[in-house]
């Protein structure tokens, strides 16, 4: 199966490169020929254009040269035409008409006959008549012929209208039919009047303003097809009479740049096939082999992470090339990969270690804690509970009870500076010196000015805890308390609510040496209630970088006032929760409550 889905990709990357020379070669081949095409018309539109003009200029010299007094002869036929009369057949009649003219000139002209100079204004009106008739269908004749000659479409004189602008009459015109309103009539149309539109005739008339040939040809589509008009100045005794104009049918024209661009297109396409073939065969041999053995390679890697690999890699680099450079970074990859993985393995194993002895010292750290509630279950003058939540796998908080004798207990909270493990091993020693100096029978603020002595020798991490103890009697509820840098504690008196008990501070403990360590009293009357806590829970911050605050712990304390210690403080940890909500823990969160009986306890259970 992998063998089949290997030779499918070698084949689509070969097919992807056929079909691209496939595209590249049709789509240059395209261009090439409609450059060629644009190129090929321009040339041929360029020298069709010079032979109509040679073959205008000819003519136009032979009309001056073979009719003296064309001039006067234009002008009489813009306004006589209609007395001109020509049959169809006016190539065979030809003869005629020049055999009728000539007997008309020895009868009436003997003079003019004699010498063959004809003079056309000296001419009366019948002898015009014969004159126009014959030279008319002679000039017919030679424009016929000159059509037929060099494949023209048309050939024709035209003369403008003098006072009508945009009209032209079409003098010689072998083209002219009998008129199709007169079916009965047996003669052409001679003279034909017609409105150019400038528009259409755009060089017809700027050849006639500026009398000179331009080279530009008018293309026209009308009813006679699309063609190409080029007019040509006639200008006889000076004067400019009218325009020879010859027209070229497009068509013609470009089926022979057609044909010529097809033929060239083959012959293009030929060579351009056989040089892509050469081109993807040498593409194939010297590129996507290299390319489909270091996949092969790669493949057999993949499924058998052998790291001598990369040396049979770097081997099938071959050319100092891409593909050369590619492959040295296969080699290299598969070679920083193995060792990757090698160090991965031993930095797993090691972390697992770490890991492993982390969640021992959590063990330990739990267990150094009172976790049995209530803590001493024949003691009926008091109820506690507390909770401690780290920020890491071990924390720098704890909090501690205990019964220094038989009618004290202790209670303590604290907060080490820092997180972690360091944090952790100082809290141990902390919470052991100040459990053992209460239990020595020393006062809090006695107790506190050792452990600080203790605390600051060989305290280079520079770490320092904050506490809060009191030393609770329990047959009179006197208490006395030191606060060391640490948060206020609430107090609530019997169906009272919580209050935040400002007492004055002392310094944290391990800041520095020789510290002594104010100590205050209260009392305590059964049914009054203690809860102090840390600053993980003041300083617990939701997403938009809000406080919880002491406000809202005073708040959700009255909200739960009547609840005993052992359902208060979760509810305040569903309250702290709910407000930070997806917001990451950054501080150790401890709680601890605690209900004062005295010798009532019947009262309130």
């Amino acid at each position: 199966m992998k063998e089949k889905i290997k030779k499918k990709k070698k084949r689509s990357l070969a097919l992807q490169f056929g079909i691209l020379f496939v595209i590249v070669a049709i789509v240059t081949i395209f261009i090439n020929g409609y450059v060629t095409y644009l190129n090929q018309r321009k040339s041929y539109n360029e020298q069709c254009l010079e032979n109509l003009d040679q073959i205008s200029k000819h003519f136009t010299d032979r009309i001056i040269s073979e009719e003296p007094d064309f001039r006067e002869f234009v002008e009489w036929f813009i306004d006589n035409r209609e007395k001109i009369q020509i049959l169809p057949s006016f190539r065979r009649d030809l003869k005629y008409t020049e055999i009728s003219f000539y007997s008309y000139m020895r009868v009436n002209y003997p003079e003019m006959y004699e010498t063959q100079d004809f003079s056309f204004s000296k001419l009366d009106e019948d002898g015009k008549i014969y004159y126009a008739t014959y030279r008319l269908s002679y000039w017919m004749s030679v424009f016929a012929d000159i059509i037929r000659e060099f494949d023209l479409s048309y050939a024709y004189f035209i003369c403008p209208v003098p006072g009508e602008e945009n009209t032209v009459v079409y003098m010689i015109d072998p083209s002219t039919t009998i008129p199709d309103n007169d079916k009965d009539s047996e003669f052409l149309v001679i003279g034909d009047k017609v409105y150019e539109d400038p528009k259409e005739h755009k060089y017809m008339w700027k050849t006639w303003e500026e009398g000179k040939s331009l080279l530009k040809a008018d293309s026209v589509d009308n009813k006679y097809g699309f063609m190409y008009t080029y007019c040509y100045p006639v200008r006889s005794k000076g004067k400019l009479v009218g325009m020879l104009c010859v027209d070229k049918d497009v068509v013609s024209v470009t089926d022979v740049i057609v044909f010529s661009v097809i033929r060239q297109g083959i012959v293009t396409a030929f060579i351009f096939v056989v040089a892509t073939m050469v081109l993807f065969a040498c593409i194939r041999r010297f590129i996507l082999w290299r390319i489909e053995g270091l996949q092969d390679d790669v493949e057999k890697y993949s499924e058998n992470k052998d790291p001598a690999m990369a040396e049979e890699i770097k081997k099938r680099g071959g050319r100092n090339d891409e593909i050369s450079t590619l492959s040295d970074k296969f080699s290299e990859m598969i070679t920083s990969l193995d060792d990757y993985m090698k160090n991965l393995q031993h930095v797993t194993a090691e972390k697992e270690k770490i890991s492993a002895e982390l969640n021992v010292a959590t063990q330990i750290q739990a267990d150094m804690l009172p976790r049995v509630f209530p803590g001493f279950p024949e003691e009926e003058k008091y109820e506690i509970f507390a909770t401690m939540d780290p920020a890491k796998e071990v924390g720098g908080d704890f909090y501690d009870f205990f019964m220094v004798d038989q009618d004290h207990l202790a209670l303590v909270i604290a907060d080490v500076s820092g997180k972690g493990v360091p944090a952790a091993l100082f809290m141990v020693i902390a919470k052991t010196l100040i459990k053992n100096r209460l239990q020595m029978g020393e006062t809090p603020s006695e107790a506190l000015e050792h452990v600080n002595e203790q605390l600051c020798e060989g305290n280079d991490a520079e770490l320092f805890v904050t506490v809060w103890i009191a030393l609770i009697d329990l047959k009179t509820g006197h208490a006395l308390e030191v606060n060391a840098g640490h948060e206020r504690p609430a107090i609530r008196r019997k169906n009272g609510n919580y209050e935040m008990i400002r007492t004055k501070h002392s310094p944290a403990v391990a800041v520095m040496e020789g510290m002594t360590f104010r100590q205050t009293e209260f009392d305590l009357e059964p049914g009054d209630s203690i809860f102090v806590y840390t600053d993980g829970v003041t300083e617990a911050t939701n997403k938009d970088e809000q406080l919880f605050g002491e406000e809202r712990l005073n708040e959700a304390l009255n909200r739960y006032a009547g609840l005993k210690p052992g359902a208060l403080l979760p509810e305040i940890t569903k309250e702290i929760d709910g407000f930070v909500g997806e917001a990451p823990q950054f501080d150790d969160i401890t709680m601890l409550g605690m209900i004062y009986y005295g010798n009532d306890r019947d009262k309130f259970v």
